[in-house]
């Protein structure tokens, strides 16, 4: 279905894309807030892979691939819904990402080792979902990766592994942003 939802900068700015029927996108606000905090983080002169992990609409890949020519984006979701919206909106951007049907857990050993920057935003209703995603990505993730981990904001905050460095921790809203490099 369309939505308000839509790219909110880059080279694809203003697209309007489509949400499947049981989505929780990140609101535009939030996701603006979000890439203000990695443009202090990220290295866009080199070519980089981004895991949009629980990907529902794939508007955070999306607007990697918006933002950043050197962007190669990985979709995976579990939702046969959520994967044909993502095939939508990446059409209608015509740009070439890899979109999987698949559970996170495991594709870990597929993606986790090429990965620079992870989004991990599971239903809220599954947050335990998210620990254990960081748990089994720990010693699979290369030195210097970054795991964007959203979660609803009236969670405590997850025990993380020494091997993180929490870079920011910031709310908006409902949504609550922790920004990890491995060490």
């Amino acid at each position: 279905m369309k939505s308000n939802l839509q790219i909110i900068s880059g080279k694809y700015r203003g697209k309007k894309l489509y949400l499947p029927s049981d989505a929780r996108p990140t609101q535009n606000l939030a996701r603006g807030a979000l890439f203000n905090m990695l443009n202090e983080i990220l290295d866009a002169t080199k070519d980089f892979t981004v895991w949009d992990v629980f990907a529902g609409s794939g508007a955070i890949g999306l607007e990697f691939l918006s933002r950043y020519d050197k962007a190669n984006v990985v979709f995976t979701d579990n939702a046969n819904s959520s994967i044909e919206t993502i095939k939508k909106n990446v059409k209608s951007i015509d740009c070439n990402a890899i979109i999987q049907k698949t559970d996170a857990i495991a594709a870990i050993e597929k993606f986790g080792k090429t990965t620079d920057v992870f989004f991990i935003d599971p239903p809220y209703a599954e947050f335990e979902l998210g620990t254990f995603f960081v748990k089994k990505i720990t010693n699979l993730a290369k030195n210097g990766a970054i795991i964007i981990w959203e979660f609803e904001n009236n969670q405590n905050m997850p025990k993380i592994n020494d091997k993180w460095q929490i870079l920011k921790d910031k709310t908006y809203g409902r949504a609550r942003f922790i920004i990890l490099q491995k060490q």
